[in-house]
């Protein structure tokens, strides 16, 4: 389960995907597969979540890990460079961001 919490001391990572609604489908099967495969068998990896908007336009998928390094780490791997290539396919443009967490309300 996500813990956002302004004191979790976690790396987050947002990343948004741009697409077409004809590829949106095959680009989430494809990070579903990702991660049940691969990321989250990752160090550092805690949690993530995948977000479609109602166009199917757009893809936003938030992320934790332990630090930053680790998810560095990850991207550098040669199977992540490879589904990377596959991501880019299926999709106009797209770009992981990391986040420190500055407020949350409830």
């Amino acid at each position: 389960m996500p813990t956002i919490a302004k004191t979790a001391e976690i790396q987050t990572v947002i990343t948004t995907f741009e697409m077409t609604p004809g590829t949106c489908q095959d680009l989430l099967d494809a990070l579903t597969l990702a991660y049940s495969e691969f990321i989250s068998l990752q160090p550092g990896f805690i949690s993530a979540g995948l977000h479609v908007n109602d166009a199917q336009t757009r893809i936003a998928n938030y992320s934790q890990w332990r630090r930053r390094e680790d998810f560095l780490a990850m991207l550098r791997t040669p199977e992540m460079r490879e589904r990377n290539r596959k991501f880019n396919g299926l999709c106009r443009s797209f770009e992981p961001v990391m986040y420190d967490v500055a407020e949350t309300f409830n």
